[in-house]
């Protein structure tokens, strides 16, 4: 049957001229300027807390506003991008309707005189990855972290096999305490004195200075100065670093080093274990994540890492088992030696087609653990030379010859054919696996910066619109191709491969106003191929190549127009957690939890945006991880055990209330249905990869597990995805990020907040708590809605 687009309910457009009209009204009330007062649409009402929260800067005048964030950031990028008048305005609009919106990072550094300094340029990005060969490389993760990107890191053979031998033993003789300096007379760089076999580290009251001690600890455990018959006895000077709670001047938040005491003895246990040999992949994985522990105290809210293992390594695919342990009287508690390890996905990385044992085995892993996840590295590999492989046909034919014939074969074949490549760029082209931490990228050495459309924002019928995100999204992230890295292995990367990712949000939002309640009881019943699903299925696919075509036109018409090399690979979808709160939109490419749900949004105890949360009516809860003495879970915020809060915000999704959408179970959707629809994107729209998390039940598992290996098996372009144990009782996790509720209830909690509510302006109430200075600074480097879901049930680890 034909598949026509339906007579939308509440369109953006509506929905924006509503919001102007309170904005007019609260800038009445208020005395702020008009576009200040209100600037979030009434569907998301998770937005003005998760905005302040995260993405609003502390200046002199106080809070930005969204206009002051969004002309904040667009000067950066028109400055950095050369952009013209035509082109900003663009953006200007697209921002200020919250249809096209720049990286997370660049709402919050974007335009300011910190990320201008070519040191800092990549706290921009949220994207990247670091080959591990050599002890610089674990240090450039640490600064990258402490900047606010995702770290990424492929720990195969043949890169780790290029690290030195640990040589010598350290022994931490001594850690002064922390802050003993006044500001005045501090260091700001790490320094070190070598007497026999002693040193002496002074660490620098900066970020280099913290990367600069860390990385000193890898440089001295295989110096060929010393004698590896004796340990280094080292002494840490923290005396002139910064003490908790003081600015964090530039790039923002406060200071927070508590774990910066606790890092050396650590690394110094992990490297002695390797005494007189090289450093397994686990005991790399250690050293990253040990570092990541001490950043997220530090400063970052959440570090974000990925960490990618060859298929075979045994050692490593088990690196998590068993990481919480069992006493005798049933208390649980975590292996101390490897607690660190959390900080990071796992990703089992597949060279060769696994056979359909192989990945029915990865599916029940992470049915019961969350770990274990496949990537076809091959296919990763032919995106990644889309200049090269340029038709179906090349990269079946390469991907075909690098299965059968094996990596370096594969490498000459593509010579045979571009004899111009050199030997250094092939390595690089054939190193293109690498992944950022949520699995939207791929690269090598690279630093990706993302845009991202709010599709539920845009009428399906407004094709201009359309367009006019996607090319804003596109100017966007090319803007940032003219940073020229100080790293030179970063710099040598973006030479050779420059590249984006544009992605999109409320993609799920998008097509029920598109094709209506039809669509949904289609998704319900698993998305088969019926007449009408075939239909369904070609319009999506119809939308999807359309806004593929205009992203690359927009990034490759700039990229000429200023001198630059195309990226070869522009589109991409990320999870798109705490950005998609900013309109209400369903995250990605993702259904919604339900059409209504409570949504809890994490805040430490006595936050000032939370306490303007209790003001305008929304309730607060302590966090699943405050209990009392006997474990059960706190009740009162306000008790001195609670350290961290959730706010509760009653949530609808902006189709909720179309006639017969209600009839719909979103919680039934099958496992099948997410992964046909999440392959659609990735054959039609995505160049790189779609980040993709299916949630699936125990009696799934065969079929989604042939699913895969089918995609695999006959070249449909499935790369990787994140698999989650569903669990249907909301009950098994009490307070989780997202808890459905009916339209009753909906009602109720609205009500009730609504009778709670002391203030109509949420910026108002946000000023009587406002003081001091901001804790975090900036989203982390991964913005992913899974990263909140509770960790497997210990027993299951």
């Amino acid at each position: 049957m034909p598949v026509t687009l339906s007579a939308t309910p509440p369109t953006a457009a509506s929905q924006n001229a509503e919001t102007a009209a309170a904005e007019k009204a609260f800038a009445a009330a208020s005395g702020r300027p008009a576009g200040e007062a209100l600037d979030f649409p009434a569907s998301a009402p998770a937005a003005n807390p998760v905005f302040y929260r995260t993405y609003s800067r502390k200046t002199e005048t106080g809070r930005e506003s969204w206009h002051q964030v969004a002309e904040r950031n667009l000067g950066g990028l028109s400055k950095l991008g050369n952009l013209s008048e035509a082109e900003v305005e663009l953006m200007r609009r697209m921002q200020q309707q919250q249809k096209a919106l720049p990286s997370g990072r660049w709402l919050w550094i974007g335009g300011t005189q910190w990320i201008e300094q070519q040191q800092n340029f990549s706290g921009a990005y949220n994207c990247t990855s670091t080959n591990l060969v050599d002890w610089e490389a674990f240090g450039l993760m640490m600064d990258l972290a402490m900047m606010g990107c995702g770290t990424g890191a492929i720990i195969e053979p043949h890169l780790i096999g290029r690290l030195p031998a640990v040589r010598n033993r350290l022994s931490i003789a001594a850690v002064t305490d922390i802050g003993a300096t006044p500001a005045g007379q501090r260091q700001e760089h790490t320094s070190h004195g070598i007497e026999a076999n002693r040193v002496a580290i002074k660490v620098g009251d900066t970020r280099r200075g913290w990367v600069d001690s860390y990385q000193l600890l890898l440089n001295l455990c295989s110096d060929e100065r010393f004698d590896p018959t004796s340990p280094i006895e080292i002494s840490v000077d923290l005396s002139d670093v910064r003490p908790v709670g003081e600015t964090l001047k530039g790039f923002g938040g406060m200071a927070n080093p508590v774990k910066l005491k606790d890092l050396y003895g650590r690394v110094a246990h992990i490297l002695n274990k390797a005494q007189g040999r090289q450093l397994t992949s686990v005991e790399c994985c250690l050293l990253i994540d040990e570092a990541a522990v001490t950043i997220v105290a530090g400063n970052i809210r959440r570090s974000a890492g990925m960490r990618q293992f060859c298929a075979d390594d045994n050692s490593a695919a088990g690196a998590k088992e068993n990481l919480w342990q069992q006493d005798s009287e049933g208390n649980w508690s975590i292996d101390p030696e490897r607690d660190s390890l959390r900080m990071a996905n796992h990703t089992r990385v597949f060279h060769n087609r696994p056979d359909r044992a192989t990945v029915l085995e990865a599916v029940v892993k992470q049915f019961q653990s969350g770990e274990g996840a496949i990537q076809f590295a091959p296919e990763a590999i032919a995106r990644s030379n889309a200049d090269l492989l340029s038709t179906p046909e090349l990269r079946t034919e390469f991907i075909g010859i690098y299965c059968d014939q094996g990596r370096e074969q594969a490498g000459r074949w593509l010579t045979t054919h571009h004899p111009e490549i050199s030997a250094a760029e092939l390595e690089h082209r054939l190193g293109r696996y690498g992944l950022n931490p949520c699995g939207e990228i791929l690269g090598a050495d690279f630093h990706c910066n993302l845009a991202e459309i709010h599709l539920n924002q845009i009428d399906p019928a407004d094709l201009v619109s359309q367009e006019e995100a996607f090319r804003a999204a596109g100017l966007a992230v090319a803007c940032l191709l003219n940073h020229r890295f100080e790293v030179e292995r970063y710099r040598q990367s973006r030479a050779w491969d420059p590249i984006v990712g544009v992605s999109f949000t409320g993609l799920f939002d998008f097509f029920v106003h598109a094709f209506g309640t039809p669509w949904l009881t289609w998704w319900e019943a698993g998305r088969p191929n019926t007449a009408e699903g075939l239909a369904f299925k070609a319009k999506e696919a119809e939308f999807l190549s359309r806004w593929k075509q205009i992203v690359n036109q927009s990034v490759w018409d700039y990229c000429d127009r200023h001198g630059l090399r195309r990226p070869n690979r522009c589109t991409t979808v990320q999870p798109a957690g705490t950005k998609s709160l900013l309109t209400g939109a369903s995250p990605g490419w993702h259904p919604p939890k339900a059409q209504r749900f409570i949504r809890r949004i994490t805040f430490r105890k006595n936050d000032p945006v939370a306490l303007a949360c209790m003001d305008y009516g929304y309730t607060i809860v302590p966090s699943q991880s405050d209990k009392d003495e006997q474990g059960r879970l706190l009740d009162d915020p306000f008790d001195p055990r609670c350290t961290e809060w959730l706010v509760e915000i009653p949530t609808e999704v902006s189709w909720a209330n179309i006639p017969g959408a209600d009839a719909v179970e979103i919680n039934n959707f099958s496992a099948l249905a997410q992964f046909d629809f999440y392959m659609q994107v990735q054959k039609h729209y995505t160049a790189h990869n779609t980040s993709a998390t299916v949630e699936f039940r125990e009696n799934e598992i065969e079929p989604l597990a042939d699913a895969i290996y089918q995609a695999i098996d006959q070249g449909e372009g499935y790369i990787s995805a994140a698999l989650l144990a569903r669990f249907d009782a909301n009950a098994t996790f009490p307070r989780l990020p997202f808890e459905p509720i009916d339209h009753a209830t909906y009602l109720r909690l609205n009500a009730e907040v609504a009778a709670r509510r002391s203030t109509t302006c949420f910026f108002e109430a946000l000023q009587r708590y406002d003081r001091g200075e901001l804790v975090e600074a900036g989203p982390a480097g991964c913005d992913s809605d899974k990263c909140l879901l509770p960790l497997a049930k210990p027993g299951n680890n």
